[in-house]
């Protein structure tokens, strides 16, 4: 079996004490990043106002035992529709790393969008990462002080509006704000903001790169789904080295003039020029700060780019293969699976229980009556008040409430069902009835269950 080659790099970067000061570069993969991570952020700040008729677009209510998704309302038995929903989204990633590496965790990762957001902010309030690591030693005085404690308060803004954020698609957002604006907000919904606010604060503002390196399963399992011809952030040895920042008409130097900046503006402060490793997150950086150091010395660009190992080593290269294509057709599958578990999904859901205390009580000599529990949920927001009546013997009563409203919606109702035993003849020991749900004089559903009238 072949040895897997491995080089021993330089990993004082990834000391503990250390931080990394990125710095800020533009370019083609950056701009394709900010028209990625951007409308997520919108999309994530501004879905959870939305509302259809009343009702949250997209809410994961658990006192009601349901989830409101995009206009339609699921309860617990429609679960295995999430679960499918997740493994389509996970056989996407699948396909999207054995093709193109970790882009996932470079362009729509949460965790690498609320980074570069802080990265932002500090940049905004603390100036160019040169000038954050001249000052990150050294003592703090004049208007750094107050260019510090500005970039921490902004810092903790931002955290608490993603944790307000965050906890309004599990309680009703508006709710929520009028709550917290009134001080009614409850101790455990204020402990559980304050943990996610500083969950936020922690993960993107002070360990940012920890995070992939250390406790990210994602970058971890990577390693197993790349192959020889996955195109991923790749620098080009063959062409780069020897690398020299003295350029002559007639050396014999690569491409790279070791300016450095690949690693400066590398989130994760690794080199690429080392080869492949678990923390590169694909974001293309190194590559947009490559290319204008060649477009100024006029050498062509892509001495770093999205490719694979067999096309570094010019070997024949193709990049739809079965393994990919099985990806595809997991995720395509998958997909039309949760379509199709959408059509079906429930819409109401009614269960009876009978008393287990007593087979039935004896009014007097001609009357015997059962008791039950009804509970009736309802997933359509149409279904808001139901009828109720009971057939199947003559001269049956219903006592209970006659009629359910949505206020009655997945609580255990006490209902008693009355029977003249005197019309039986002879008196059987149990016979079947029916209860009827009606809405709008429209019967939407009959359910069949025991009475017991004799022993």
């Amino acid at each position: 079996m072949q040895k897997i080659p491995v080089q021993i790099v330089d990993a004082s970067t990834f000391a503990v004490d250390s931080k990394i000061h990125v710095r800020l570069t533009e370019g083609l993969f950056q701009h394709a990043r900010r028209l990625v991570s951007w409308p997520l952020l919108f999309i994530y700040f501004a879905l959870v106002w939305v509302q259809v008729d009343g009702q949250p677009w997209l809410l994961f209510d658990f006192s009601q035992r349901r989830i409101l998704l995009f206009g339609t309302s699921l309860s617990w038995h429609d679960l295995p529709l999430l679960a499918g929903i997740m493994i389509a989204g996970t056989s996407l990633l699948f396909f999207m790393a054995v093709g193109w590496g970790r882009v996932w965790c470079g362009f729509a990762c949460p965790q690498s969008i609320w980074t570069w957001v802080f990265i932002r902010i500090e940049q905004w309030t603390e100036g160019r990462a040169n000038i954050r690591a001249r000052h990150e030693n050294q003592p703090l005085r004049g208007t750094f002080v107050i260019r510090r404690i500005s970039k921490h308060l902004l810092w903790i803004s931002f955290s608490i509006f993603t944790a307000v954020t965050f906890t309004g698609y599990f309680i009703p957002i508006r709710e929520l704000v009028s709550d917290l604006l009134t001080w009614h907000v409850t101790a455990g919904t204020l402990g559980w903001l304050a943990c996610m606010a500083a969950l936020t604060y922690l993960n993107a503002g002070l360990v940012r790169e920890k995070i992939c390196l250390h406790a990210c399963p994602y970058s971890r399992f990577q390693g197993v789904m790349f192959d020889d011809q996955t195109r991923t952030v790749s620098y080009d040895k063959n062409r780069g080295e020897p690398r020299s920042n003295k350029r002559t008409a007639d050396d014999n130097n690569g491409d790279c003039v070791d300016c450095g900046l690949c690693v400066q503006v590398c989130p994760t402060g690794i080199d690429i020029r080392d080869g492949l490793q678990a923390a590169c997150i694909d974001c293309g950086a190194c590559i947009d700060a490559c290319d204008a150091v060649m477009e100024k010395i006029q050498l062509p660009k892509g001495l770093i780019r999205f490719c694979s190992e067999d096309q570094l080593a010019n070997r024949s290269s193709t990049l739809w293969r079965p393994r990919l294509f099985a990806y595809l057709l997991v995720f395509i599958t998958t997909s039309a699976a949760v379509v199709y578990g959408f059509s079906g999904k429930t819409e109401l859901l009614v269960e009876i229980r009978r008393d287990r205390g007593a087979l039935f009580h004896q009014l007097d000599e001609n009357t015997i009556c059962n008791r039950y529990l009804f509970k009736l949920e309802s997933f359509n927001p149409e279904l808001q008040q139901f009828n109720l009546s009971v057939s199947g013997l003559p001269n049956l009563r219903l006592e209970g409430t006659a009629s359910i409203d949505a206020e009655n919606f997945g609580q255990w109702l006490p209902y008693r069902i009355c029977a003249l035993t005197s019309l039986l003849t002879p008196l059987p020991a149990r016979s079947e009835l029916q209860v009827h749900f009606r809405t709008n004089d429209f019967e939407l559903i009959k359910i069949t269950t025991l009475m017991a009238l004799n022993r």
